[in-house]
């Protein structure tokens, strides 16, 4: 520990940002962090326990997600009771961001204790802003719902949002995505950016029926970000 940093402050949940894709993502604080907490609470131990064996850290993993966050959520809080320092991770990105994390901050606040953001990679921001499109407003509105009726009313609804909108999509219904994107802006402009940081980065631009052509003879793999500028 460099002994001119604060150490970390006992009850604390600290909300650490990890790599969407290439490992250099990941930040010096979030590091310290991690090393210094007393454990780390993950959306997936398996592949948190390999970021942090990657890096030769040892700490004890709490298993966080999204079928078992209210226990979960209850621990966390009684061991923050007991003045441990959390750290909350999410298997790639920042916690909270269509990832598990908003019901324990939201109890962690409640209780009176303190949170704390160690921001990093986010790609949201990573797609957005190497998008070409409009970044002055935008409209967040991450995974769309599975069932068909839901998606188009969502879609529908997004037409009077100003800004681009952006969303997060599965390579199993980024086709289905375009379809309907497709039929709700079929004269917008839009691009697919998919494995962010890694090796195989790309941005796919233009209207959705370009794009779902490709899609169609292509297998495009990874997780996507699709902005849409209206």
């Amino acid at each position: 520990m460099d002994a001119s940093l604060p150490p970390l402050t006992a009850s604390t949940l600290y909300l650490v940002a990890t790599p969407i894709g290439n490992l250099e993502d990941i930040t010096l604080r979030a590091l310290r962090v991690l090393r210094e907490c007393d454990v780390v609470a993950a959306e997936d131990t398996r592949r948190s326990g390999q970021l942090l064996k990657h890096f030769q850290i040892s700490k004890p993993l709490l298993s966080y997600f999204q079928f078992n966050e209210a226990k979960r959520s209850e621990e966390i809080i009684e061991r923050l009771r007991r003045g441990e320092k959390i750290a909350l991770v999410t298997d790639a990105g920042s916690p909270g961001i269509s990832d598990p994390g908003e019901r324990v901050v939201k109890a962690a606040i409640a209780e009176g204790f303190r949170v704390e953001s160690i921001p990093g990679a986010c790609a949201l921001i990573a797609g957005l802003t190497a998008s070409g499109l409009p970044t002055d407003e935008f409209h967040f509105v991450g995974f769309l719902p599975h069932k068909s009726g839901q998606r188009k009313n969502k879609l529908e609804s997004l037409k009077t949002i100003e800004g681009t909108l952006v969303f997060y999509e599965s390579p199993y219904r980024i086709e289905k995505l375009l379809g309907e994107l497709n039929e709700v802006f079929p004269d917008s402009e839009i691009v697919l950016a998919r494995e962010l940081t890694k090796k195989f980065e790309e941005f796919l631009r233009g209207k959705a029926a370009n794009l779902l052509e490709i899609a169609k003879k292509r297998s495009l793999k990874g997780e996507f970000v699709v902005l849409v500028s209206k």
